[in-house]
Order: structure tokens, then C-alpha cells, then sequence
């Protein structure tokens, strides 16, 4: 059971890392977009919406991280690394709550016609969290690779070296 539920939840984090690195990969051209080019390619984004992947695969990975939570809780250090990966985790949707979401919600309301002059605040808002939130996953995933492979035996890792 322990085995399939750690399967599970880095299998989740996995692609959970992936959706929020495609973001940070993105960064450095869509920071030179001008205002038209960056509005159109958010309401790409936001056209998604809650019905997207995204969500779904978010929720199901901090779901299952607090069920593994449960899962390891006498086990150590298993348990402090899948902690730290959910901690990561919320850390991350709490920040697409408070600072992404927001600007999503100001984006329906744009249109080039409209876009305001400080654009540019939202656009750095929106990009610099998403890739902040990069970070966490990256985190989160780590943190819950090392707390499966620091529980592998000693004697087993050395013989997988030496092969």
C-alpha cells in the first residue's frame, strides 16, 4: 500500500512540476512581450480555467501527499521530507490564490483597447509568482524523492553502484 501511495503522490507532483516549469520556461520571452502580445497569450491561460487539468492535478497531488503524510507518520526522516513536500505544495496553491488569481480576475476584464498603463506590475505579479511557484514544485518533488530513496537500504544502494 505505502509503496503505491508514494508511486501515487510523485507521479502527481511530477506532472504538477511540469505545468509549473512550463511557466518558468516561458519567463524571459513573454517578459519582453508588449501589452498586446502578453494579453492575448494569458487569456490563452485563463480560457483553461478551473475545468483545466491544472486544478485537478494540483488538489489530487496535495490530497494524496497529506494521505502519504499519514501514511509515513512513524517513519523518519520519511516523514519531515513528505512534510516539507506538502508545506511546498499549499505554499504554492496559496500563492496562486493570493497573487495570480487575482490578476486573472483583472485580466477579464482588459482588452487591448483597455490595457491600463501599469500593466506591466500585473504582468510581473503574474509571472514572477508562477515562477516562484516553479520553485515549490521542484521542492515538493524532491522532497518527496529523498524521503523514499533515503529510506533504501544501504547494503541494496551499494550493490545497484556496484552493477
Amino acid at each position: 500500500m505505502l509503496q503505491a501511495w508514494r508511486f501515487i503522490t510523485i507521479m502527481l507532483a511530477a506532472v504538477l512540476m511540469t505545468m509549473g516549469f512550463v511557466h518558468l520556461w516561458q519567463l524571459p520571452p513573454r517578459m519582453a512581450y508588449d501589452g498586446a502580445l502578453w494579453l492575448d497569450t494569458l487569456t490563452f491561460y485563463i480560457k483553461f480555467g478551473p475545468t483545466g487539468p491544472g486544478p485537478v492535478i494540483e488538489i489530487g497531488a496535495i490530497l494524496s501527499t497529506i494521505i502519504l503524510l499519514g501514511l509515513v507518520r512513524g517513519r523518519r526522516p520519511a516523514f519531515a521530507f513528505t512534510l516539507i513536500a506538502l508545506v511546498a505544495l499549499v505554499l504554492s496553491m496559496a500563492a496562486w490564490w493570493f497573487f495570480v488569481y487575482p490578476v486573472n480576475r483583472e485580466l477579464l476584464t482588459w482588452t487591448v483597447d483597455t490595457l491600463p498603463q501599469n500593466w506591466m506590475d500585473f504582468r510581473n505579479q503574474w509571472e514572477y509568482t508562477n515562477a516562484a511557484r516553479a520553485g515549490l514544485m521542484f521542492v515538493a518533488l524532491g522532497a518527496l524523492l529523498y524521503s523514499v530513496l533515503h529510506e533504501v537500504p544501504a547494503e541494496l544502494a551499494h550493490n545497484v553502484e556496484r552493477e
